[in-house]
């Protein structure tokens, strides 16, 4: 009876891991080469209130978090992403100035290509550094 408890509990907890895991293959021909990408992301679907700095740049959102010092990739997806490069631009007055904000948001792990991201789904603005304001 217990190896069958075992049994049972093992596959239950791989089920329930496998539907964080999401993989996406994409293939793609260009010309007469191919191009074949694999992306395996682990995503977790609980909200977390994250707070650091934001900063924008050449196109690309980052934001460094303040308690672990990481770094992630920023996704709006409820956003307009010209409207927030505006917002940026329009507070901070150039780019790769460091606006403390505190986010909410999930975390989703790229595996192969070793980068995280974080989903915004709420933003505040709390400081914009050096403005002393």
């Amino acid at each position: 009876m217990t190896f069958k408890k075992h049994i049972i509990i093992c596959i239950g907890t791989i089920l329930f891991s496998s539907c964080l895991v999401q993989m996406k293959m994409d293939t793609s021909k260009e010309g007469e080469q191919e191009k074949r990408e694999i992306e395996i992301s682990v995503e977790s679907t609980t909200e977390k209130n994250y707070k650091g700095w934001w900063v924008y740049g050449e196109g690309q959102h980052i934001f460094k978090d303040e308690e672990t010092l990481e770094e992630y990739t920023l996704e709006f997806p409820n956003e307009d992403m010209t409207e927030l490069q505006t917002l940026y631009l329009a507070v901070c007055e150039m780019e790769y100035f460091p606006m403390e904000c505190a986010m909410t948001g999930h975390i989703k792990k790229e595996l192969i290509k070793k980068q995280n991201t974080l989903i915004v789904s709420e933003f505040e603005i709390l400081y914009i550094q050096g403005c002393g304001e």
